[in-house]
């Protein structure tokens, strides 16, 4: 019996002895696939049952953070913020679970969240500025997102599949060949990655054809290009003869560094590659990119000496070949964060990823600009939409151009990273306007519109219920072209015409222009001119009153069959036949500077009316209270105006010059013009008491 009891208690034992060896070899082996292998996926499926077989709480709970740890590191956010938050419920003992689970809730464009989860993780630890900066970007990210800057963002379709496409680089001097980094089906390393879950990645590339369609990709050719391990980030030189790219190797035990490696064009293929001595062999080395002289080579790296994670270094070209010992980029551009994927445009400016700065969420793209020899600062968040709350990441530019690719994680794309083309959106102008009756102010319907452009292009509309028109897009054409200059003529029956200009030379932003259109009612009604004022006692023509004879002169040229009637009147004081002889010498003497400026005489009658056509009264203007009040009384019935006789005008001579176009010129400087027909008032004695009176021309 004892014995018995023994043998069977033996085997109870041995039981959970085998439970707990498996227990321990399955945590075991998944902190090993995690922190040393980089095997996340397979990490995942061992933590998850390590969980199970656990029985101890405290063990479970750092179980559960270890797996959201693994889903963040394999790019799987979704899936991470949900075991972040299960570890912070569960009283995980280090705070940041709060930030992690903050920064998951970024990526996934939950700013509101992300900021509590900050807030909470900085009143914990206070020392770590990630607390305030994740506050900061919490707050930023989402005034970023509501109001993008004026770029276009899409997917490239052509380029893209349904894996992980990323890493744009040009590789000829047109840029219509791009090289990029791809897992997808046909890449040479045909093992699945324990990291990525999917193969193991190649450089690829592709060309344009002149309406802009990508080829379908094909492996970069050449012997050791793509190899078994994993190749990427490329960026190719000026010249378009040398290309730079990165290399990971991987083996059972997971990654074994990676390094940057250099390969000369050779026609359509590249030859043997050869590594560029930089770290050592177990530094992660890679993101090379090139200064616009090819001297100087940015790149991506954890070596010791940095500011945290994973560093922007650069080397120097001292000969041919021979690089100068690595130097970082210093802390404005590097944080305790991670920094990589460089690119450095043609005019010196370095673009590059980062989590430390304030972002979006996961990597944003940020700008720096060059401040000295390899020297880079003012770092700048690109903002939305090249930044969103997923991770974006190398980008390239097309010569100094605001136009290129860059590499995002983020929804509307084919895959898990794909590629994205930017461009400023095309110049766009608008032209638009309203049109009103003058004297109502009552906007005007079915008002015609009529457009010509220097350019040889012609377009109408009529003015719609609300009395406004506009000229933007003529089906998949403009009708507001760049750098043309356009004549408008506004028109209504019983109206009089309107002209007007407008011009897109040397526009160089999208641009709305807008125009005011008033349209004189044509009736029997006389209508008054600007003010022309006289020299006292005379009926010359001065650069005051010729400036308003301007206003008469454009609507002449506007409305060619017109014919007028062009009356002066005098005020009521001083003897009348002198003031209707005065008035009509002025009448004659505006008509003949009309004539000068090339308008037919045939469609102009001079009337003077003198004191006969008073607007106000003298029994009115006695009334008035001041002497101030009086003499503006008296001024508002020595006005000149106009009235429409008809218009159904023929010239006599149609195959004459155009009107408008003489030779004459307006007067200037005071320069009279005599009236045909009468003395020159110049020289013709006035008597001074038949003159107007008290009437003082200013």
């Amino acid at each position: 019996m004892k014995l018995l009891k023994f043998v069977g208690l033996s085997f109870i034992f041995c039981l959970f002895s085998l439970q707990i060896t498996a227990q321990k070899s399955y945590l075991d082996d998944a902190d090993k696939a995690l922190m040393q292998e980089e095997k996340y996926f397979e990490a995942i499926e061992l933590y998850k049952k390590a969980y199970v077989k656990e029985p101890a709480r405290d063990v479970k709970v750092q179980i559960i953070f270890k797996i959201a740890e693994a889903y963040r590191l394999s790019d799987q956010q979704l899936q991470a913020e949900v075991w972040y938050d299960k570890s912070v419920i569960a009283q995980y003992a280090d705070p940041i679970a709060n930030m992690r689970l903050a920064d998951m809730k970024m990526m996934n464009g939950k700013y509101d969240e992300a900021l509590v989860a900050y807030q909470k993780y900085a009143a914990e630890v206070p020392s770590d500025p990630r607390g305030k900066k994740g506050i900061e970007a919490a707050e930023q990210a989402q005034s970023w997102a509501d109001n993008p800057e004026g770029l276009i963002v899409e997917p490239a379709i052509l380029i893209n599949s349904e894996f992980y496409d990323y890493n744009p680089a040009f590789s000829d001097r047109k840029d219509m060949e791009m090289i990029f980094t791809s897992t997808r089906e046909g890449s040479t390393g045909s093992n699945t990655s324990e990291v990525t879950g999917g193969n193991f990645s190649d450089l690829y590339i592709t060309q344009r054809d002149k309406k802009g369609k990508w080829s379908v990709p094909v492996l970069v050719e050449g012997e050791g290009i793509n190899t078994e391990d994993s190749e990427g980030g490329v960026v190719v030189n000026s010249r378009r003869n040398l290309m730079y790219f990165t290399r990971c190797r991987v083996e059972k035990n997971g990654y074994m560094g990676c390094q940057i490696l250099s390969a000369k064009r050779q026609g359509v293929k590249f030859a043997t590659p050869e590594v560029i001595a930089i770290a050592s062999d177990s530094a992660v080395v890679g993101h090379p990119a090139l200064s616009p002289d090819d001297k100087i080579l940015v790149f991506a790296s954890d070596m010791d000496g940095g500011q945290g994670g994973k560093d922007l270094w650069y080397i120097r070209e001292e000969s041919r070949g021979k690089w100068s010992a690595p130097i970082n980029l210093g802390p404005e551009i590097n944080t305790t964060g991670d920094e990589m994927f460089p690119f450095i445009k043609e005019n010196g400016t370095l673009y590059f990823a980062s989590n430390g700065h304030v972002g979006m969420g996961g990597l944003d793209i940020f700008s720096a600009e060059n401040v000295g020899d390899a020297q880079w600062g003012k770092v700048t968040n690109m903002k939305a939409p090249i930044n969103s709350s997923a991770n974006d990441f190398g980008i390239t530019f097309s010569g100094n151009k605001n136009r290129g690719f860059f590499s995002s994680s983020r929804e509307g794309g084919r895959g898990k990273d794909d590629i994205w083309q930017f461009s400023e959106p095309p110049i766009l102008f608008v032209l638009k306007g309203l049109v009103k009756d003058l004297e109502t102010g009552q906007p005007l319907v079915a008002a015609n519109v009529k457009l010509i452009g220097t350019d040889g292009s012609s377009a109408e509309v009529q003015t719609g219920a609300d009395g406004t028109f506009e000229f933007a897009k003529n089906g998949d054409a403009d009708y507001i072209n760049k750098n043309t200059s356009y004549q408008l003529t506004v028109s209504k029956p019983n109206y009089l015409n309107a002209k007007g200009k407008e011009t897109t030379v040397n526009v160089e932003e999208s641009k709305i222009f807008a125009h005011l259109y008033e349209l004189q009612p044509i009736t029997e009604k006389a209508i008054k001119l600007p003010e022309i004022v006289y020299p006292f006692n005379q009926a010359n023509i001065t650069p005051q009153a010729a400036d308003s004879l301007e206003f008469l002169y454009k609507i002449l040229v506007d409305n060619p069959k017109l014919v007028i009637e062009l009356r002066a009147n005098t005020d009521s004081r001083g003897g009348d036949d002198y003031n209707l002889k005065l008035s009509q010498k002025r009448a004659d003497s505006a008509v003949a500077y009309l004539v000068r400026r090339g308008i037919d005489p045939e469609r102009m009658e001079p009337k003077g009316y003198g004191e006969t056509n008073l607007l106000i009264s003298d029994d009115e203007i006695a009334k008035l209270a001041s002497e101030e009040e009086r003499e503006a009384a008296h001024q508002a019935n020595r006005r000149t105006e106009f009235s429409i006789l008809r218009d159904d005008f023929v010239p006599a001579n149609p195959a004459g010059e155009a009107e408008g176009q003489g030779d004459a010129a307006p007067a200037e400087g005071g320069e009279q013009v005599a009236p045909e027909g009468d003395a020159n008032p110049e020289t013709e004695a006035v008597p001074e008491a038949e003159d107007e009176g008290a009437e003082d021309e200013q």
